[in-house]
């Protein structure tokens, strides 16, 4: 707990596919492609990783020079790429954008998130592939956000931080496991303390016992309700 911190540190595909990092088992199956995946960054990207920025979430119809009308004013632009398809050349609805001045990055990252930009709301953050040791991309189960629709949530980046991790305490764990003995700590239900399973089961058997007799009392009802209707049936021929 003492190192916890909301941003990962280090990419670690099991904590990232976990709300507070404490998963000790893949929970979907790219969690566990990732964990196997042995990516290296492409050498054949050129500037200074710790002056550029990862803009998501872009309009397909965004092109470089609302980008860079957008983005420039922040700082002056070294480069700017918007990815686009190799095949049909379409935008893949992200770009990367390189500063000059360390204070232009800290700006734009601090200023342009979640700017709308033609109608879509942009998510803006430093670049990981190149500074987040141990980075793995989506695309090979990693990466980091992602929406819920897919259910491959990942944690740990500036869009989906870690949730802090509940501290149960030593205690309380011992009396769930039965082995303890004395009250749970965190206020948890103290199960070894004498006649608290009996007050359990006696409130579980005055639950199913109300509903029994709620249960009997409307098959009652029905029974009556069919005589009813029966008689009034014989009632009807014997006028015939």
């Amino acid at each position: 707990m003492v190192d916890w911190s909301p941003i990962a540190k280090v990419y670690d595909p099991l904590k990232a596919g976990s709300i507070d990092g404490t998963d000790v088992e893949p929970h979907d199956r790219a969690v566990f492609r990732a964990m196997g995946a042995r990516y290296k960054p492409n050498k054949g990207v050129i500037g200074d990783p710790l002056l550029t920025l990862f803009v998501a979430r872009l309009n397909p119809q965004t092109t470089e020079d609302k980008l860079h009308q957008v983005f420039s004013k922040y700082g002056d632009i070294q480069r700017l790429r918007l990815v686009r398809d190799i095949v049909t050349g379409f935008s893949k609805g992200y770009a990367v954008i390189e500063y000059k001045e360390e204070r232009s990055v800290v700006r734009a990252r601090r200023d342009a998130n979640k700017l709308v930009v033609e109608q879509h709301e942009v998510f803006v953050d430093f670049e990981q592939e190149r500074t987040l040791r141990g980075w793995v991309p989506r695309r090979l189960g990693g990466g980091l956000g992602g929406k819920k629709e897919s259910g491959q949530l990942r944690f740990g980046g500036r869009d989906r931080p870690f949730r802090k991790p509940i501290n149960l305490g030593v205690g309380l764990v011992q009396d769930r496991g039965g082995a303890g003995s004395g009250s749970g700590a965190g206020g948890g239900r103290e199960w070894n303390r004498p006649g608290a399973r009996d007050r359990e089961n006696r409130h579980r058997e005055a639950e199913w016992g109300s509903k029994g007799r709620r249960d009997d009392r409307d098959r009652g009802r029905e029974r009556d309700d069919r005589r009813d209707r029966d008689r009034d049936r014989s009632r009807h021929r014997d006028r015939r």
